[in-house]
């Protein structure tokens, strides 16, 4: 547990419910906190509920390392319908009901061949940039861009029950998939499109939502306090070497140290006290502070 304040840094899980966007988030926490040093590690569409990763002080300078954590996710998709943002917020664009021919063995079937390596044609509608401008303030004037697929991995894809029309899946991805838009080529692949109607976020990295504190509860600082995560265990899955105090004195004010036998180029460091000096790297023979962390 940590002693919550502005000038301290942590890790706060949050619960975040359907209806405030991310940044929404972050304004709360700010004002609960009294620091402009709040930042979230990774946009939740304002439709969705759950897990948001809220770095605080010092800690929002480990956000790069926690963006790309793979993430897990609870969804509910309407086959048969297609809509412009290929969630319920959008107008229909297609109708169709070839879904009372479908059978579980034909859904299972299209359910698995979405698992490992994909290509996938971000949406529309949504936060990433294109020259600087979020899509979705572009699709809402009516510009539409044609993008390239990114490439994505889903670890799991799991068909949770099936109601036809409605489908709930529970899907492991990496970072920077869009399950809305996995929704929408399940869709295409059955040949009877989808949307998403409900999206909740249940884990990023090794971090579950039942450890997050209800958006309800940004107010009350012990609350917090209760949740908040030390900085240490929010990059528990890079790899870490333990310094000498004098080493980490000097990695504190930007020096490099003696260092043999790397395994990767990318390190923790952490004093015999078990507190975060900082992430560097390695070189031939030394260690390199790149982000020194100072409470």
């Amino acid at each position: 547990m940590n002693s919550v304040g502005p000038g301290l840094g942590f890790v706060l899980p949050v619960d975040k419910p359907p209806g405030p966007t991310s940044h929404d988030v972050v304004i709360m926490l700010r004002r609960a906190l009294g620091t402009s040093k709040v930042g979230h590690t990774g946009t939740l569409d304002p439709f969705a509920s759950g897990l948001l990763l809220m770095c605080v002080g010092y800690s929002t300078r480990l956000s790069e390392y926690l963006v790309g954590l793979d993430k897990s996710y609870d969804a509910v998709a309407l086959l048969g319908v297609s809509t412009t943002t290929e969630d319920a917020q959008g107008d229909v664009i297609n109708e169709s009901r070839g879904w009372e021919c479908l059978t579980a063995d034909q859904i299972d079937e299209v359910l698995t061949s979405f698992q490992g390596n994909l290509g996938q044609v971000p949406p529309q509608f949504s936060a990433k940039k294109i020259r600087g401008v979020p899509m979705h303030h572009r699709a809402r004037r009516g510009e539409f861009v044609d993008l390239p697929a990114q490439n994505i991995r889903i670890h799991q894809l799991e068909l949770l029950a099936m109601d036809l029309p409605i489908l709930r899946f529970r899907v492991r991805c990496s970072s920077g998939t869009y399950v809305r838009s996995l929704a929408r080529d399940i869709g295409a692949k059955l040949k009877v499109g989808a949307h998403l109607v409900e999206l909740r976020r249940t884990s990023v990295g090794d971090f579950s939502v039942e450890e997050a504190v209800k958006v309800d509860h940004l107010c009350d600082v012990s609350r917090i306090e209760k949740r908040s995560i030390n900085p240490l265990r929010a990059v528990g899955h890079l790899p870490s070497v333990e310094v000498s105090q004098i080493d980490a004195e000097k990695l504190a004010c930007g020096n490099t140290i003696p260092f043999e036998n790397p395994v990767t180029s990318k390190l923790v460091a952490v004093s015999k006290a078990g507190t975060l000096i900082a992430i560097a790297e390695t070189g031939e023979g030394y260690l390199q502070p790149r982000k020194v962390f100072v409470q």
